[in-house]
């Protein structure tokens, strides 16, 4: 009988969503002519941009040609989708990347989850509390977690709690790390970093010898005009932090996939002799050899987004989106909680009310309200007591759930 990865075993019983599904489905099985609203899993409904279905429609044409066909694309990327990131998505921003730092990928949560694979099993591992659990699952499946504890925190693994209290900031670590997620915007708590908060973390990195693993995948719901969008428009990031971007829910690829890690050339790890290896020249090795890179009328789709029309198209999505988070955020605060986010962010974190914790109060709003949201317990132990709704749905469906949460919490 084969021998299973043990640190699978250590995962938590069920994965959040998992778990949010399955009393969802209990719930409608029960009462089958509830009309449920999910405001819960950060799932895009917009459809996607015109200028990329017109790129995707001429791709595929030029698939059907002899002279235009496309087999294998290349190992980081097509010519056209690097430079076109490169110049628009850093190059407007006054930060020089280089095509080959880039590498395109099918999504972000797989890089988040694969980038730690070019790093040594015994390195260790910060991660801010609430997180987004792919970021803590990985880490346990690599092996680099430790055991669970009956609060569920793992011995290994650094927490960084980010409440209200803090302004949902993590503070610098108390000991020794290796590897540290940020997430700003910040999925779950819709918190963002400034730029002299985000310069401590990068001195930080520089000083220990830490790299940063910064998910940049909501930046493009940032309104405040002095908040970073890219951890390299911080002087000195490029030598310690990889930043991860995804189309999904800017353009609406969460079911076409496409995203892209950037690597800099400065930024080193160091071999067990203690000489200097390239980060990028590694993630560059695994990804050629486990990934065979992202379909060609993908990434023209993609490409498209940065074409005049595509960024118009684009940016009206952010938009309606974000005008969900202030009618989500506006009438919470209008049936008495109090409420942080939806300014910068998709997601709305909610407060529980007195004498609910974050499970309890999924379970009030789904059987009172016929809404569907995601307990922060799920995201860690600093997210009992707070609960998250998404900006993703449609209209008139999160006024109607706002209207169904304000009417049913007075009762």
């Amino acid at each position: 009988m084969a021998r299973v990865n043990d640190h699978y075993l250590k995962l938590r019983a069920s994965y959040l969503f998992s778990e949010t599904g399955r009393r969802t489905r209990e719930f409608q099985a029960a009462h089958p002519d509830a009309k449920l609203i999910r405001l819960g899993i950060g799932d895009v409904t917009r459809p996607l941009p015109p200028a990329v279905i017109t790129a995707m429609h001429a791709a595929v044409d030029d698939m059907s040609r002899v002279e235009t066909f496309r087999g294998y694309p290349p190992e980081t990327g097509w010519d056209f989708l690097l430079d076109a990131i490169v110049r628009h998505d850093y190059g407007e921003r006054g930060i020089k990347l280089t095509p080959d730092e880039i590498v395109v990928s099918d999504g972000a949560k797989s890089d988040t989850g694969n980038i730690q694979e070019i790093f040594g099993p015994d390195c260790v591992v910060a991660l801010s509390d609430p997180v987004y659990p792919a970021y803590l699952d990985v880490t346990v499946m690599g092996g680099r977690a430790g055991s669970a504890d009956t609060g569920g925190r793992y011995d290994r693994i650094v927490y960084l709690p980010c409440t209200a209290e803090n302004n949902f900031q993590p503070r610098l670590p108390e000991r020794p790390v290796d590897l540290i997620f940020l997430c700003y915007p910040n999925n779950p708590t819709g918190a963002v970093m400034t730029r002299a908060t985000l310069k401590t973390w990068v001195d930080y990195a520089r000083e220990r010898g830490a790299v940063i693993l910064y998910d940049a995948a909501y930046e493009a719901y940032i309104r405040e005009p002095d908040i970073p969008h890219s951890i390299y428009e911080v002087e000195g990031a490029r030598e310690v932090a990889i930043e991860f971007r995804s189309f999904s829910k800017t353009a609406g690829f969460t079911g076409v996939r496409c995203a892209y890690t950037v690597v800099p050339k400065e930024l080193q790890g160091r071999s067990a002799s203690g000489e200097p290896v390239s980060l990028n020249a590694l993630w560059v090795r695994r990804q050629s050899t486990k990934f065979n890179g992202v379909a060609y009328v993908i990434q023209r789709a993609a490409a498209a987004t940065y074409t005049d029309e595509g960024r118009q198209q684009v940016r009206a999505v952010v938009d309606y989106y974000m005008e969900n988070a202030r009618i989500i955020r506006q009438g919470l605060e209008t049936a008495g909680l109090t409420v942080y986010g939806a300014r910068n962010a998709p997601y709305i974190w909610v407060k529980t009310p007195a004498g609910l914790d974050s499970w309890g109060f999924f379970d009030k709003l789904l059987a009172d309200a016929h809404v569907v949201g995601t307990p922060g317990a799920g995201f860690g132990p600093s997210g009992e007591g707070y609960f998250r709704l998404t900006a993703f749905g449609g209209r008139e469906q999160t006024e109607e759930a706002v209207e169904r949460i304000k009417n049913r919490l007075k009762r």
